[in-house]
């Protein structure tokens, strides 16, 4: 049999090929929508268990899927890697179809920064546009996430309570400490959103003035621009960005219909080429669309894998990037070399010095060495004349002390002849 030689995708009649082809993606999207009910229902079918309740993301896996748990995942691979760090940020795009709405019986979850009352106050506004929100919306404060969802059992609980979690930007980088990673190796990672209030403007007169808020806690966003905020979030696709060349975001599920899900995949290919992608579509490499448990359906792929002849390389080339780092380790290596060249100069200059020195001291050493052995010669003879006066004086000082010790010891021998007449008589 022969091989099928026929294009795995097409592209559009007209105009630049670096764009989707709607047809195309209509046709990958309703394949794939069909797959995924075919299976579902096979499994509900041939599974022993059936399922009396509600489908929900902690369900056990014994139970067969259904089509509103079920993700629309779409698969982009970029020629370069789309970012040199991680983000814990995710990027968010709008969806003209969202697969979240912010209305009953959707439940969200705020978490917010501390303190959480003025978050609540502001949902439960009667001047918000939304009052819906405040019944189903849940506003927890990040010391009570931190006091209360320490164990896993009530992270789980917690992951299971809310269909949507959303966070203020300012705490989302703590979350995943708090979270731990069964919030972030679901669908239901937490999503950013800005609570705060507008920047402070300058009035007439020079002085900056704050639109809410006192004292010294941060201002709030007001309540028509924290629902807004809200509402945007759930209608966005989130785009969590990593180091590497393939990046998945979710586009729908598969209670959705097909038209629903292709302006999904445009929207949201549409919005991360020309956001994250360098180069835009020269950059990118496949676009594909998938299920949990499918196979991935070609939706775009390049004509050419390099545009640039730079990234082309020869046998035995080596790329523009180990060039630079091998020429900057030479540059380091010279200006060490010319570092130590200039030191070595210094210290023969110095040794140099040191010479000279060395040679005036030698000169004026001998001079002083004449002065010096001229004053111990002159010492030496004061001290000989010394000693000869100091022994004549020292045997007169001798003589003198004989001649009383004899002295006294003739008057004790008189002393004594008298004790003696004495005693006799």
């Amino acid at each position: 049999m022969a091989p099928d030689t026929s294009a795995l995708t097409t592209k559009v009649a007209s105009g630049s090929p670096y764009q989707l082809d709607p047809s195309q993606t209509l046709k990958a999207s309703s394949a794939l929508l069909k797959h995924i009910q075919i299976s579902a229902s096979s499994q509900a079918s041939s599974s022993p268990y059936k399922r009396l309740l509600p489908a929900d993301d902690d369900d056990d896996e014994s139970l067969p899927p259904t089509l509103s748990t079920t993700p629309i995942w779409l698969i982009l691979t970029t020629k370069k890697h789309i970012i040199s760090q991680p983000r814990l940020k995710p990027s968010k795009i709008p969806l003209p179809h969202p697969y979240h709405h912010p209305s009953p019986p959707t439940t969200i979850c705020l978490i917010t920064a501390d303190p959480q009352r003025p978050f609540k106050d502001a949902l439960a506004h009667p001047t918000s546009p939304s009052p819906f929100l405040a019944s189903q919306t849940r506003v927890l404060g990040l010391s009570k996430l931190k006091a209360r969802y320490k164990s896993f059992e009530s992270r789980r609980q917690l992951l299971s309570e809310y269909d949507v979690f959303l966070a203020d930007d300012r705490v989302i980088t703590m979350l995943p400490n708090l979270l731990g990673k069964i919030f972030y190796r679901s669908i239901k990672r937490p999503i950013p959103v800005n609570l705060q209030a507008p920047k402070e403007k300058k009035d007439p007169s020079g002085k900056r003035t704050r639109q809410n808020g006192d004292g010294g806690a941060k201002p709030v966003a007001s309540p028509a621009q924290l629902a807004h905020e809200i509402t945007r979030a759930v209608s966005c696709a989130a785009v969590h960005l990593a180091p590497g060349v393939t990046t998945a975001v979710r586009v729908g599920m598969a209670n959705m219909s097909t038209d629903q899900v292709a302006e999904n995949v445009e929207a949201v290919v549409k919005g991360v080429v020309e956001k994250h992608v360098t180069k835009g579509w020269r950059g990118m490499k496949s676009v594909h669309i998938k299920g949990p448990e499918t196979m991935a359906l070609p939706i775009w792929l390049a004509d050419e894998l390099w545009v640039d002849e730079g990234d082309v390389l020869e046998d035995g080339e080596e790329p523009e990037e180990k060039k630079r780092l091998e020429s900057r380790k030479e540059g380091k290596k010279r200006k060490a070399d010319q570092g130590d060249g200039q030191r070595s100069e210094g210290g023969e200059e110095k040794k140099r010095k040191k010479r000279k020195m060395i040679d005036i001291d030698g000169e004026l050493s001998a001079e002083m060495r004449e002065r010096r052995a001229k004053l111990r010669e002159q010492k030496q003879i004061a001290r000989g004349e010394g000693e000869v006066e100091s022994k004549a004086i020292t045997v007169t000082e001798v003589e003198k002390v004989e001649v009383l010790v004899k002295d006294t010891a003739s008057k004790d021998a008189k002393v004594r002849k008298k004790k003696r007449k004495t005693v006799a008589v």
